[in-house]
């Protein structure tokens, strides 16, 4: 079978690769329909994911078709149209005691540290897959991911109707925060440079926009604020100046959510948190979160339709990395289909 792997950053190939067999614990295999291409993923391709190990194959939005059950599998069954969970945890660890297997001291992503869903078969876990709603595409389903990390940090925010939050960043993640976001019932601010993209999440269910190139972040959440600041806030663009505007922009007892995996210097303001007490936290992934996505979607709380912006065959990977890379404003989300 074919797979896509990153030998080194930036160096991206179609390798042959064997067809993974049935074992006790990865106990169904499961033939790839679609994966998503995420900013993680192109952090990999262009090595400043500092998470990553190379080679390998990438992809972590994964969506097939059961082709076959092995030994305890009741989850499942053969034809089952599934999306792979992408963690990996050992269960015993600090972390994993306390519920957290997200950020599990001896954690394994699918797509990071082990191969992920970029290859025509993979061989899971039954408790690992779970059912695709029937109204969403294959491509469609792939945002169903994107939806468990953005349930994810809306609930390391305790996000709720008493809040005002800011979103930094309008694309894939911030589009997937905001349509969780707005089932809390909360007041929702969102900041991009790209006025479309703003447009789109007034549609979405966005209070309010913001245009850092236009006006300043913080200065502007406090004027729609009272002056108070807002009492969230989630940094969905991952730049390096956004936690220091995220930092600002909140007011007294808030809480700051970042999600961003670059290990390069940015600034912090000591006072900005003391001062404030603002609690800082990070959200990596998510926790357990797949069902709660999939739930939302069958209760049409959450709309997947046309989340995707464009699409590729697998063996263009190539082609559709470089289109990312390009910055083309009319990119939302891109997935790439095995068929």
């Amino acid at each position: 079978m074919k797979g896509i792997q990153i030998v080194e950053p930036n160096k991206l190939q179609i390798i042959d690769m064997e067809k993974p067999v049935l074992t006790k614990e990865n106990n169904v295999l499961v033939k790839m329909k679609a994966a998503g291409i995420c900013g993680s993923d192109v952090g990999i391709y262009h090595g400043t994911n500092a998470a990553a190990t190379y080679p390998r194959v990438i992809g972590h939005e994964m969506v097939g078709i059961v082709e076959e059950v092995g030994e305890g599998a009741t989850k499942v069954k053969v034809g089952d149209r599934v999306i792979v969970d992408q963690v990996v945890a050992c269960g015993t660890c600090y972390a994993c005691r306390k519920g957290r297997p997200n950020v599990c001291g001896n954690l394994q992503v699918r797509g990071v540290h082990i191969d992920g869903g970029y290859r025509e078969y993979m061989a899971v876990p039954d408790q690992d897959c779970y059912l695709v709603p029937e109204g969403l595409t294959d491509a469609e389903a792939v945002m169903i991911e994107p939806t468990t990390i953005a349930i994810q940090s809306c609930s390391r925010a305790e996000l709720d109707q008493e809040d005002t939050l800011l979103i930094e960043g309008a694309g894939a993640l911030g589009s997937s925060i905001l349509r969780i976001a707005r089932l809390s019932g909360a007041t929702i601010i969102v900041s991009d440079v790209d006025e479309e993209k703003l447009q789109d999440a007034l549609k979405a269910g966005a209070s309010y926009v913001i245009n850092p190139m236009k006006d300043d972040v913080a200065e502007k959440c406090h004027e729609l604020t009272d002056g108070y600041g807002v009492t969230v806030s989630i940094d969905a663009a991952c730049v390096k100046d956004s936690l220091l505007t995220a930092l600002k922009a909140t007011g007294n007892a808030g809480r700051v959510i970042t999600m961003g995996f670059s290990t390069a210097p940015t600034e912090v303001n000591q006072f900005l948190i003391t001062s404030k007490e603002l609690d800082v936290r990070g959200s990596r992934l998510q926790n357990r979160k797949f069902q709660d996505a999939i739930d939302l979607v069958n209760e049409n709380k959450v709309n997947l339709a046309g989340s995707i912006s464009h699409t590729f065959h697998y063996l263009d990977a190539q082609k559709a990395f470089d289109f990312v890379d390009s910055k083309d404003p009319s990119i939302r989300k891109i997935a790439l289909l095995f068929d």
